[in-house]
């Protein structure tokens, strides 16, 4: 890959934990390992259910997806579409469609693993421009890289580069939808709109300075399964200039994963990731609705493994050599009978396991904690969990459905 000298436009970003900052003088560029893993996942939504789950746990935020954590902090880079600002200070409380997160996030999603937020969608503005500036100072303070948006246009429009294992990541974002849309001036805070020709020309300008490309695009129909046939064209444009990654979100259900090929590349065109956190769908027991009623509490942790090999050209560049997903599910408690507002993000191949095990002891075929000796409690807590493992059943094969059976674990 050639590498040109950074331009005025290219923001080089501080090192994110097993990523490396350089600053002022430039050093050797050490070796190149064999790999890099990034994970992402879909919009991460603070309805206010979700911060009062949040408020009630010991833990806090952290502890509605302190199953996710292992994962995360297994990874070289973690990304999430941040459909939020978070604004406590210069905003409004939150209220349904116009967000506001409490002034613990940024942190709780940084000690959880999270590296890079899209902070480009149509919440965005839900704050004002006074928003997005203290959502961006808030979530540098946390050393958390925003993508997409920024105190003004140049910033917003800025190449950002994450080094990582000697190599050097570059992310954009773009929002093709606004609720408000309040870019006004170019010295005002300002959330980058997808415009094509310019979007490309940005993706061609990062193939001269990253090893790897990763586009976030927030765009789509809401609640629709497939993409449209405008931005499956606007993804193969994409891969053809030079992405390496796109990561699609908004719809808050998934939508197919893509492998492209340009350049003798392949890429990975994930359409929609579906909602990562939110209280959508609360109502959904798959005893009582379709398997459709459950969309939105659907995820997917989609985990990219990509290595060095060497090119027919004889130079080493970074390949795709892994893109798996691991279904995700949002529990919640709404309607239940007095107590905790509970709301939680699972790992559902590890829950049906946990369950089967449960289930195992129920039957006294396994040994473990004493199960209850009344037979009518036995029976009840046996036929809870097989309710339970039904639902983890039929929203893991929901999600290979969706996003394609050869890419979930």
């Amino acid at each position: 890959m050639a590498r040109s000298a950074l331009g005025p436009a290219l923001l080089l970003l501080l090192g994110l934990g097993a990523c490396r900052a350089r600053e002022g003088k430039t050093e050797p560029t050490p070796p190149v390992p064999p790999g890099l893993r990034l994970v992402a996942v879909g919009d991460i939504l603070m309805h206010q259910d979700v911060k009062r789950a949040a408020e009630a746990d010991p833990l806090g935020l952290p502890a509605l997806w302190a199953d996710l954590v292992p994962l995360f902090q297994g990874a070289d880079l973690v990304f999430g579409n941040l459909e939020t600002p978070v604004a406590p200070v210069g905003g409004r409380p939150g209220v349904p469609f116009q967000f506001n997160a409490p002034e613990t996030l940024p942190a709780a999603l940084r000690a959880s693993g999270f590296t890079v937020l899209s902070t480009a969608n149509n919440h965005a503005f839900d704050q004002g421009a006074k928003g997005v500036r203290e959502t961006l100072d808030r979530l540098r303070a946390e050393h958390l890289v925003a993508v997409g948006s920024g105190e003004d246009r140049p910033r917003a429009e800025a190449l950002q580069i994450v080094e990582c294992r000697g190599l050097r990541v570059a992310f954009l974002g773009f929002t093709d939808i606004f609720n408000l849309d309040l870019n006004r001036r170019a010295s005002e805070p300002w959330v980058r709109p997808l415009d094509l020709e310019p979007a490309l020309a940005a993706v061609r300008e990062a193939r001269n300075h990253a090893d790897l490309i990763v586009v976030s695009l927030h765009w789509g129909n809401e609640y629709q399964h497939l993409p449209t046939k405008r931005q499956r064209d606007i993804a193969h444009a994409l891969v053809q200039a030079g992405c390496d990654v796109l990561l699609g979100h908004h719809p808050h259900v998934l939508q197919p994963l893509e492998l492209l090929e340009a350049g003798g590349r392949r890429a990975l065109v994930a359409y929609s990731l579906g909602n990562f956190i939110s209280n959508q769908d609360r109502m959904y027991r798959a005893d009582l609705f379709p398997v459709a009623g459950g969309d939105n509490r659907d995820g997917a942790a989609l985990s990219l493994r990509f290595e060095q090999r060497r090119g027919l050209d004889g130079l080493d560049h970074l390949s795709l050599a892994e893109a798996a997903v691991e279904p995700l599910w949002t529990e919640n408690n709404w309607g239940a009978p007095a107590g905790r507002r509970q709301i939680r993000v699972i790992r559902v191949a590890a829950a049906e396991a946990r369950v089967r095990a449960e289930l195992d002891e129920l039957a006294g075929t396994a040994e473990g904690p004493a199960t209850p000796p009344d037979p009518a409690l036995r029976r009840k807590a046996i036929l809870d969990r097989q309710e339970y493992l039904r639902t983890l059943i039929l929203r893991r094969r929901r999600v290979a459905e969706i996003v394609g059976e050869e890419f979930v674990r």
